[in-house]
C-alpha cells in the first residue's frame, strides 16, 4: 500500500477540560520536525519508532517552558493514519493544551478537520468506510453489548461479508462472460440462465438475512426511545429516577412539576434505553405546561417504546382512558403504579399483562426488563457471540438496494430477458456493495461521512 502525501495536521484528541492528561496529535511528513522544534528533550529524529520520551514543552520565540511532557513518536506506516504520527500527552488543562496546539500550527502544522485522521487512514487503505465509520461507533457506545459490535466491525467482520459477497458476485459475471464468448455447448444461453438464477438467489437470501440483523443492531448503537407517559403526578418521574439509579426529575406531589421532555439513557441488560419522562398529558390553561403536554404528545408518537404509568390507588380517569387509547397501537407497557396503596383501579379495564408495581417500595422493576426483552428480543439474548449484525443506516439502506437490484434480476428471468441485461443488474448490486466498504463511494460521500466525526479523530 502506498501512502499518500498530504501536508501535517494537528488537532487535541481528548475532550477539551481538567483532566489527568490531555493529547495534541500531529500526523504528516513533517510531525516529527514541527514537534522537535517545540520539544527539549530527545532528539526525535533519533528515537525508536512507537516510544514515549520525557522532556519540556518550549515556545521557540521565548524559550519558556510550557509543560512537562511526554511525547509518543510513531514512524509510518505502522500508525493509525499510515504516516508519521507525534503525540505530545500534556497534563490536562484548557490553557496548556491550546498553548501547546497553538505553538504546533505556528510551527507549520494545520488545524485538522473533524474526522481527517480517520479519514486518512481510509484513504491510506488502513481502513475501509465500515472500519472507519465504527471508530464513531466506538466513541458513541453506551453499552458494553454496543460497543463489542462496533469492535468486531471495526475488526472487519462487516467488511469480510461484504468483500466475499462482492468477489462471488465479480466470479459469477466472470463466468458468464466466458459461457458467452466461448459457447461449448448448444444450451448455452439456458445453462448461463440457470448459473445466474441459482447464484442470486443465493445472493438474495444472504443479504436477506443480514437485513434481518438490522433490528437488533440499530437498536444496539441508538437504543430504544422508550416515552414514559400518563396523567400529572403518576409516578413517572419517580419511575425514570428509579431506573436510572439517581435523581434526574424533580418529584413533588404537585401536579404539572415536569414541564418539558427529559431524556436519558439507562443500560437495561446491554441495551441502551432512551428514557424519555414526559410531561403529564392532561388539558391546561398554563401557557409552558401546554408546550410540555405537546411535547409529550410528538414523543409518544415518535417512541420505540412507551410505558404507560397508571395510578392502581384510584380509578381510572378520562384520561387515562384517553391515554390507553391513544398508544394502543405502540409497543406498550401498562404499569400500575402505587400498588402499596389500596387498590381502587379498574382491571377489568386494563390490558391482562399490566404490571403492578411500586416505585417507592422498589417491586416489581425487574419486570419491566424482562417485559422489554420479550417485547424487543422475543426471549432471545440480545446478540450472538459471533454474528454480523447491520446498524448502520446506511448500510442498511444500501443493503436494501442491493437486494432490489437482485430482485430485477429474478424478474429479468422470469420474463426471459437477454443475459447482458440481466449482468446490467447483477453487476448494479455489486457497485452498491461496494458503496458500503468506500470501494465505489463517491468523494462527496466519503466528506460528508467524515464531518460527522468529532475534532481529533
Amino acid at each position: 500500500m502506498i501512502t499518500r502525501e498530504f501536508d501535517t495536521i494537528a488537532a487535541i484528541s481528548t475532550p477539551l477540560g481538567e483532566g489527568a492528561i490531555s493529547i495534541v496529535r500531529l500526523s504528516g511528513t513533517d510531525s516529527f520536525a514541527i514537534a522537535q522544534k517545540i520539544f527539549k528533550g530527545k532528539d526525535l529524529s533519533k528515537v525508536a519508532s512507537h516510544t514515549l520520551n520525557y522532556g519540556h514543552i518550549v515556545d521557540p520565540q521565548n524559550q519558556e517552558i510550557l509543560d512537562e511532557v511526554m511525547v509518543g513518536a510513531m514512524r509510518s506506516p505502522k500508525t493509525f493514519t499510515r504516516e508519521d504520527i507525534i503525540e505530545i500527552n500534556t497534563h490536562g488543562g484548557i490553557a496548556v493544551t491550546n498553548e501547546i496546539l497553538q505553538l504546533a500550527i505556528r510551527e507549520g502544522a494545520r488545524l485538522a478537520e473533524p474526522g481527517e485522521f480517520t479519514k486518512r487512514a481510509f484513504l491510506n487503505g488502513r481502513v475501509d468506510l465500515t472500519q472507519a465509520e465504527a471508530v464513531m461507533d466506538i466513541i458513541r457506545a453506551k453499552t458494553d453489548k454496543a460497543m463489542n459490535n462496533a469492535v468486531k466491525q471495526l475488526d472487519g467482520s462487516l467488511s469480510d461479508l461484504i468483500n466475499s459477497t462482492r468477489q462471488e458476485i465479480l466470479n459469477t459475471l466472470a463466468q458468464v462472460e466466458v459461457n458467452i464468448d466461448y459457447p461449448e455447448y448448444d444450451d448455452v444461453e439456458e445453462a448461463t440462465t440457470e448459473i445466474i438464477r441459482e447464484k442470486t438467489l443465493e445472493f438474495e437470501q444472504l443479504l436477506t438475512h443480514l437485513l434481518k440483523t438490522a433490528r437488533r443492531g440499530k437498536i444496539l448503537r441508538e437504543g430504544i426511545s422508550t416515552a414514559i407517559i400518563g396523567r400529572p403526578n403518576v409516578g413517572k418521574s419517580s419511575l425514570l429516577n428509579n431506573l436510572l439509579r439517581e435523581d434526574k426529575a424533580i418529584v413533588t406531589d404537585i401536579e404539572g412539576t415536569t414541564r418539558d421532555v427529559i431524556e436519558e439513557y439507562v443500560n437495561i441488560n446491554g441495551v441502551p434505553l432512551k428514557l424519555i419522562d414526559t410531561a403529564g398529558i392532561r388539558e391546561t390553561d398554563d401557557l409552558v405546561e401546554q408546550i410540555g403536554v405537546e411535547r409529550s404528545k410528538k414523543a409518544l408518537q415518535e417512541a420505540d417504546l412507551v410505558l404507560l404509568v397508571l395510578n392502581a390507588s384510584e380509578q381510572l380517569t378520562d384520561q387515562d382512558r384517553q391515554l390507553l387509547e391513544i398508544s394502543q397501537d405502540s409497543n406498550r407497557i401498562v404499569l400500575l403504579n402505587k400498588t402499596d396503596l389500596e387498590e381502587k383501579i379498574e382491571l377489568d379495564q386494563l390490558p391482562t399483562d399490566a404490571i403492578k408495581i411500586s416505585v417507592l417500595h422498589n417491586q416489581n422493576i425487574d419486570k419491566i426488563e424482562d417485559r422489554i426483552n420479550q417485547l424487543f428480543f422475543e426471549n432471545a439474548g440480545i446478540v450472538e457471540q459471533d454474528a454480523t449484525y447491520l446498524s448502520n443506516a446506511r448500510h442498511i439502506s444500501l443493503i436494501e438496494k442491493a437486494v432490489e437490484s437482485l430482485q430485477a434480476v429474478n424478474q429479468g428471468l422470469e420474463l426471459g430477458m437477454p443475459v447482458d441485461l440481466l449482468q446490467v443488474d447483477l453487476t448494479r448490486t455489486w457497485e452498491i456493495l461496494g458503496e458500503i466498504t468506500g470501494d465505489a463511494a463517491p468523494d462527496e460521500l466519503i466528506t460528508q461521512l467524515f464531518s460527522q466525526f468529532c475534532l481529533g479523530k
